[in-house]
Parts: structure tokens; C-alpha cells; sequence
């Protein structure tokens, strides 16, 4: 097998930093400058594993999805897409950073809806229960009413 150029140790600490900050492998490759292949197989030699990032592939899937306790209020979700927008407005970001941002934004956006229509339902929800015992009262009012009127002569 041939061998191509050597890795310079300043290229084998930046494949290390991008590993520890879990960068994707079309990131590293763009970044070093060395081909696919060529870092595959030093991450191989260093025991080291790259985080594939395949949107199709769900088994790379890392995240966990955890439930808050309390629901964000809108102001925290809009503060969210205006971090996002200020993010994405500075310059030299990479392909993946713009990706991110542009996800959270739409989640943010998203969200912000949802709650909405989530306040909306929990509104109509306390006028139907509020409207619900107000029906229960009259009912029983009614009866109660009844149990003491004279009952209609039957002839």
C-alpha cells in the first residue's frame, strides 16, 4: 500500500480538537485538507472515532430528547431566534454552524406557534369546564326546584 505525506503534528492536534469538539468529517476534511480516506485511517491508527453527522442515517442519532417541567414562554422562545439571527449574521461561519442556525430558527419559530395555539386550547378548555359547572349548578337547581313544587294534578 502507498504511503502518502506524512501528518504534521500540528494537523494530528487539530484532528484531536475537532474529534473532541465531535465536528463532522466533511468539516475536518475541509479544514486539515487531507482526503476522506487519508483521515479515516490516522483516526483508525489513533484509536479515535469521528461523529458521522448523516441526517438519513438514524442510527448516528446522539441527542436525547428530554421533557422541561414548565413549558418556555413565548419571550424565551423569541430571544432564542434572535440569538440565532445575530449568530448567523457574523462572518467565516462553515456550512454545518449555518445549518444549525438555521434549524434552530425554525424550531424556534415553530414553537412559538405551537405555544400559541397550546394557550388558545387551554383558554377554550377553562370556558367549556367553567361553562360545564355552570350547567351542573343550574341542573341541580333545577331538581332541587322540582323536589319542592307541588307535583301537576293527573286527571
Amino acid at each position: 500500500m502507498p504511503k502518502g505525506k506524512p501528518w504534521t503534528i500540528q494537523a494530528e492536534k487539530d484532528l484531536r480538537r475537532f474529534i473532541e469538539e465531535k465536528r463532522s468529517l466533511p468539516f475536518i476534511v475541509e479544514k486539515l485538507g487531507i482526503s476522506e480516506p487519508a483521515i479515516r485511517m490516522k483516526l483508525s491508527r489513533l484509536k479515535l472515532e469521528v461523529v458521522d453527522k448523516n441526517p438519513t442515517d438514524s442510527s448516528t442519532t446522539t441527542s436525547k430528547l428530554l421533557l422541561p417541567k414548565h413549558l418556555p414562554s413565548n419571550e424565551k422562545a423569541l430571544k432564542v431566534l434572535a440569538a440565532a439571527l445575530d449568530k448567523s449574521q457574523e462572518p467565516g461561519l462553515d456550512k454545518v454552524e449555518v445549518q444549525r442556525l438555521q434549524a434552530v430558527t425554525n424550531l424556534a419559530r415553530t414553537y412559538k406557534e405551537l405555544l400559541a395555539d397550546y394557550i388558545g386550547y387551554r383558554i377554550i378548555e377553562d370556558k367549556l369546564k367553567e361553562m360545564e359547572e355552570k350547567y351542573d349548578r343550574l341542573i341541580a337547581k333545577l331538581n332541587e326546584n322540582k323536589g319542592n313544587a307541588p307535583e301537576p294534578n293527573k286527571a
